[in-house]
């Protein structure tokens, strides 16, 4: 390895810790070496294997090297008018729920159409280290999932439980199957801290406890423990409702969830208990009764509804290219507020007749995008719990803002400090103001110009980076998407089938 290379990859190193927001001490206990290799490794000085880079990128989420190669960035030619239809995908957040709850199966459970995403491999690769058998069935996405007689927790593919916040939810299957297990501490996105206190609170009437020490969480049931009264989620979040829908599935009487989660992806594990036949009542409100059963051992097939962010993120890809296209097979429930919202702004669009999704529960249409000139709502842009507006939708007003004339103030009072990644459209010439960890003043309209920027370490506010670039005029170049993928599958070619001209391309 020549100085150059070594240098080249010590400042993606560098870069790549600092979007993780980590110190080069916090990445030195991550590796289990010392500050002083890593600002050798940083400053191009220190020789490297392949494996040391692999463990390297793991940790900061980032994939340094896969097959010998550097990360995926993509080339971005613009300005870009959209054409044609494109079709919604199935929901990361659904599938990954369902991944999960497959766990309180004993029998074969097979998803139709899984969003084949890094986020969904990552928990694939969990589950099949604790011993479940997966296989994809087709090119459409089938898998099939049979869970052995017993789970080998001692065997948790650590690297890959710690490139996902979602491990978190293994934590409601798991507490009827073993007394006593471990869990690798959660990763994902970098959003700021985020309490597991909530998830708890949920699961502790279920006789739950978690120490967190050591990089893991340490579980223990008391199975004397068993719910009393209604339980209160402190936190209206989607994981916790899941997490303790899940326990109360195996939990053989009748459990009141309140302050539950209605979102969609909720509804979808609602749908999927229901097949395993666990009485599920309230679903769409944020009161759930659920009587589950003892044991649940049966074959059964469920399709996950489409993606409302998904088909969010389209929208504003039509919209900041001001492009007419057809956006097929959206979930209109969970898109009414946004669409009001973007209405208020001026946006034209027509909707088709409502159909049902493959799961015969959620609603679902057609959208042709119009051409419209878009000026500032007169309130503050801010997300809410199911049925408000998305708080995963809420990045996407900043590029759709950025274009629409006047001042529009998105308040994401929800992260820490996800908001602060939207100010990176400044540098493809937008007018973001930093008002505080959770506010941003966009000023518009804003005439996009490409540029080079590293992608963002949070998945909504990365793809709303590279859907300016759609609207930016000349070239532009996004690196290290890996988190995109995480979340999204193929955006990149399927926005390219629109008559986007993007291209992906690696350095080393």
């Amino acid at each position: 390895m020549t100085d150059g290379y070594k240098g080249r990859i010590g400042n993606l190193i560098r870069d790549a810790r600092k979007h993780k927001g980590l110190t080069q001490a916090q990445l030195a206990d991550l590796l289990n070496t010392s500050q002083s290799a890593i600002n050798r490794i940083e400053q191009g000085q220190q020789n490297l294997s392949l494996e040391m880079i692999a463990r390297v990128g793991a940790a900061l989420d980032s994939s340094l090297v896969d097959i010998g190669a550097g990360p995926t960035h993509l080339r971005v030619t613009g300005p870009t008018t959209l054409s044609g239809e494109i079709t919604v995908k199935t929901s990361k957040n659904a599938g990954v729920a369902l991944l999960v709850g497959s766990l309180l199966n004993r029998g074969r459970t097979t998803l139709r159409k899984v969003a084949r995403i890094e986020e969904v491999n990552r928990i694939i690769e969990v589950l099949n280290s604790i011993g479940v058998q997966t296989r994809w069935l087709n090119d459409d996405n089938d898998l099939e999932i049979v869970p052995p007689k017993e789970l080998r927790l001692d065997a948790v593919d650590e690297a890959a439980a710690r490139r996902t916040r979602s491990v978190i939810m293994f934590l409601g299957p798991l507490l009827h199957r073993l007394d006593t297990f471990e869990l690798p501490y959660a990763g994902g996105c970098n959003l700021g801290t985020r309490t597991v206190e909530p998830h708890m609170s949920a699961l502790r009437p279920f006789g739950l406890e978690v120490k967190a020490t050591d990089g893991a969480y340490h579980a223990s049931v008391n199975r004397e423990i068993q719910p009393g009264r209604p339980i209160v989620l402190t936190e209206r979040g989607d994981t916790v409702t899941e997490n303790a829908l899940m326990a109360a599935a195996l939990h053989p009487g009748t459990t009141v969830i309140r302050n539950a989660s209605s979102n969609y992806m909720v509804q979808d594990l609602c749908f999927y208990l229901q097949k395993l036949g666990v009485e599920v009542e309230g679903i769409g409100t944020t009161t759930l009764r659920v009587t589950g059963r003892e044991v649940i051992d049966v074959d059964v097939d469920y399709a996950p509804s489409e993606d409302p962010i998904e088909a969010m993120s389209l929208l504003t890809a039509a919209i900041v290219t001001d492009s007419e296209i057809t956006i097929k097979r959206v979930p209109i429930e969970f898109m009414e507020i946004e669409l009001a919202t973007l209405e208020e702004m001026g946006f034209n669009y027509s909707l088709s007749e409502e159909y049902l999704a493959l799961n015969g529960k959620t609603r679902l249409v057609d959208i042709d995008t119009k051409h419209s000139v878009l000026h500032a709502p007169l309130d503050k842009i801010h997300p809410l719990p199911f049925p408000g507006l998305n708080i995963d939708n809420l990045p996407f007003f900043a590029a759709i803002a950025a274009v629409a004339q006047g001042q529009t103030l998105l308040h994401d009072w929800v992260y820490e400090n996800r908001a602060i990644y939207l100010t990176e459209l400044n540098k493809l010439g937008g007018n973001v103001t930093l008002m505080d960890p959770h506010r941003v003043m966009i000023e518009g309209p804003t005439h996009f110009s490409g540029t080079e920027i590293v992608c963002p370490p949070a998945l909504r506010p990365a793809v709303v980076v590279l859907l300016a670039m759609l609207a930016s005029k000349g070239t532009s170049v996004l690196r290290s998407t890996y988190v995109i993928a995480r979340g999204y599958e193929d955006l990149a070619e399927r926005l390219n089938q629109l008559g986007a001209n993007i291209t992906a391309f690696r350095d080393i």
